[in-house]
């Protein structure tokens, strides 16, 4: 009885690790692929680097920003940091 109760501990520690920091982030790259596999031309992005543009050409792996009238700048999707909705309801 007294090896179980000297392994509760470890195994709690465990489980509350795995449901702050393992979970939320497993939900966090989920969504993210999620996002980029959903990403259309035509949606308004946002990079990891903080650049706001719109999808003008998607590839297998890169995409194509508009960033001004006349500027097209080339990212890779997994770059994508957030698509940018209008909509009411997602605010």
């Amino acid at each position: 009885m007294e090896g179980l109760s000297g392994l509760l501990l470890p195994l709690l520690f465990l489980v509350v690790l795995y449901m702050l920091l393992i979970r939320p982030q497993q939900k966090r790259q989920k969504e993210h692929q999620r996002q980029v596999a959903d990403l259309q031309v035509g949606d308004d992005v946002v990079t990891i680097g903080g650049l706001h543009g719109r999808v003008a050409v998607l590839s297998d792996d890169t995409m194509d920003l508009l960033v001004t009238d006349d500027v097209v700048l080339r990212f890779a999707r997994s770059s994508l940091a957030r698509v940018v909705r209008d909509d009411p309801e997602s605010a």
